[in-house]
């Protein structure tokens, strides 16, 4: 014991590294593919770990104990938080999350539902380091030499990072792949690595040039995709699109006890442009980040929102294109505070008349959950403000009530839980079929208004609603095993595209939701030949543009890559990387591209 009492130090960062690599390999569930990375696993945390206790070493002495304890309850504290945000947006914290905490997610039912008992793990250390100290007499700490301490810290930092870039060649181009990021530096490396980067940021904004701009409009150069028998088939008519929280595509004409979970979107896509193989692209700014896409063409930051982060940016966006060629206003509507991811910031900019948030609805505690008013309520309000709009318009619903945990009145209960071994895969689909109820009341209400028939809908599931953490409940309700593969299948959400006359159609082209800004366009009559984003027309895509996803994976016909490891997708099977390197050349070059725009507002050159 008197041994432990004189390294505490060595004690302390014994134990939060033992954590860290425990969190690492059965938390954060990172693959360990060779003896490089388990040496990485083992050393990274040392170094940083530290450097955070040297802290102690700058205050006074009867002080430093405190100090210490701190620093263990705030390095278990960053550790937590990490796991808590992994569990649900696979997903590291970073420094831009730490700026926008009121955007998460929030905190209550779906934080709660994200904690286990085996958490618990996680603090009992404290414990013991709490009673070495209490059990010393005085409290006074031994302190190493410091800069014997110092050498060794640097030295464990620096061979971490040169193992980490012999591991990966692209590791500081592709800082945006944080799983690479944690795999090759380790969680605290990594943490200090995307501070700098987030305290960079605001740097490539003050030394941009109308130079840049021109080069990456002239790298972009699109082709003509107009050439379909689809072009300008929806001109002059009013435009909805609902968003439709937290809706993945394997919920779409399936059943539980023999009730379809969405029969009105089912009879819908039979008279609809439907799309079932289009991704998920959102990063950390989640429904925020759909709205970028659909709105602007460009690709989400890597870390946090550019609602958030860049409001004041210059933005060529849909409702801006639709003002100037056919005389648009567009407005929004969202039953959550105005607030959240900024949005009663952002929209101005982004060409909005006007948003109806929750203050223009009459909210009870009856008519409310979760996160706000109830969809029935709140599209049955939102007429009132609908049918007193200007055509044409554009007019955004954002629903909020199929929203984790997918909690749900039993008045408002439609069709029986599924039976799986996961609550919220089973409450998901309570959620999910309510929210399949209030599209069918909004399409009524719309009809009897007689807006409906002048009226192009677009809509289109936001993000992922069942997190990995959760996504073995899938695959039993789906009666398949786990598979990278399959769980890439699981980020597809619907796409559905109805005019109302226009016959149905299965459209199966590969794509993701910034491809909706394209499509729409297209089939509003308006070119998108000489517009600097990111977006493709789903009528007219290529099959080997790869999807981009925000970490670097992307999926092709053929391939797919995700988590550093390419796939064959006819065999199910890992494959050669040079099989995938082609379509991730093309993955870098337009992630860093969509970044420059957006952090260097190159937009404001191009007027």
């Amino acid at each position: 014991m008197d041994y432990l009492h004189r390294h505490l130090i060595v004690v302390a960062i014994f134990l939060l590294t033992l954590k860290t690599i425990m969190v690492t390999l059965f938390g954060f569930e990172l693959t360990m593919h060779n003896g490089l990375d388990w040496i990485i696993l083992v050393i990274s945390p040392i170094g940083t770990l530290m450097v955070f206790f040297s802290i102690s070493f700058f205050i006074k002495k009867r002080f430093q104990p405190i100090g210490f304890f701190v620093t263990y309850l705030l390095v278990t504290g960053l550790l937590y938080a990490n796991l808590l945000y992994y569990r649900f947006y696979i997903d590291f914290v970073t420094f831009s999350v730490f700026l926008q905490l009121d955007n998460v997610g929030g905190l209550g039912a779906s934080t709660v539902e994200l904690m286990s008992l085996f958490d618990v793990f996680i603090f009992l250390d404290i414990i013991f380091i709490g009673y070495l100290m209490l059990s010393r007499r005085g409290m006074n700490m031994k302190m190493p030499r410091k800069k014997q301490y110092g050498m060794i810290s640097i030295a464990m930092i620096v061979l971490t990072i040169l193992l980490g870039v012999m591991q990966n060649q692209h590791l500081f181009e592709t800082e945006y792949n944080r799983q690479a990021l944690v795999k090759s530096l380790g969680l605290y490396n990594y943490q200090m690595a995307n501070m700098i980067f987030g305290m960079m940021a605001p740097i490539e904004k003050v030394f941009s040039t109308k130079a840049d701009a021109e080069e990456i409009s002239s790298f972009i150069q699109k082709e003509d995709q107009n050439e379909t028998d689809t072009f300008g088939i929806a001109r002059g008519k009013n435009i909805v699109l609902i968003s439709m929280e937290s809706l993945q595509q394997f919920v779409i004409q399936r059943e539980v006890n023999g009730e379809e979970i969405t029969p009105f979107l089912n009879k819908l896509i039979e008279e609809s442009y439907y799309f079932p193989n289009i991704y998920d692209q959102t990063a950390q700014g989640k429904t925020s980040d759909a709205e970028l896409m659909v709105d602007t063409g460009l690709y989400p930051l890597s870390s946090g929102s550019v609602f958030v982060r860049h409001p004041e940016n210059h933005f060529v966006s849909l409702q801006k294109i639709l003002q100037e060629d056919g005389n648009y206003q567009s407005y929004v509507f969202h039953g959550n505070d105005a607030t959240f991811w900024n949005r009663n910031g952002i929209y101005p900019n982004l060409g909005y008349e006007h948003f109806y948030a929750k203050e223009s609805y009459d909210v009870t505690e009856e008519n409310s959950i979760n996160y706000g008013i109830k969809d029935i309520p709140f599209f049955e309000q939102s007429m009132t403000y609908v049918t007193d709009l200007p055509e044409p318009f554009l007019a955004k619903f954002i629903t909020l009530t199929n929203h984790f945990p997918f909690l749900l009145d039993e008045a408002d209960q439609l069709i029986d839980e599924a039976e799986t071994e996961e609550d919220v895969v089973n409450r998901y689909v309570t959620t999910v079929r309510y929210m399949d109820a209030v599209i069918e009341r909004f399409f009524a209400l719309l009809k009897e208004k007689n807006i409906y028939e002048h009226t192009i809908f677009v809509l289109y599931g936001d993000h992922y609603g069942i997190s990995k953490k959760y996504e073995a409940g899938v695959h039993e309700f789906l009666g398949q095993a786990y598979t990278p593969l399959n769980h890439l299948q699981l980020q597809r959400i619907p796409l559905i595209i109805h005019i109302p006359g226009q016959e149905g159609e299965v459209v199966e082209t590969l794509g993701g939701e910034i491809d909706i800004h394209a499509t729409l366009l297209h089939l509003l009559g308006i070119s998108q030949e000489n517009h600097m984003n990111f977006s493709q027309n789903l009528f007219a895509r290529s099959e080997n543009h790869p999807v981009i996803f925000r970490d670097g994976s992307m999926i092709v016909k053929d391939y797919a890559y995700m988590d550093n490891v390419c796939y064959d997708r006819k065999t199910d099977k890992m494959t050669d990387d040079t099989k995938c390197e082609p379509y991730l050349e093309t993955v870098r070059q337009e992630l860093k591209m969509s970044d420059d725009i957006i952090l260097g507002d190159l937009l404001q050159y191009l007027k």
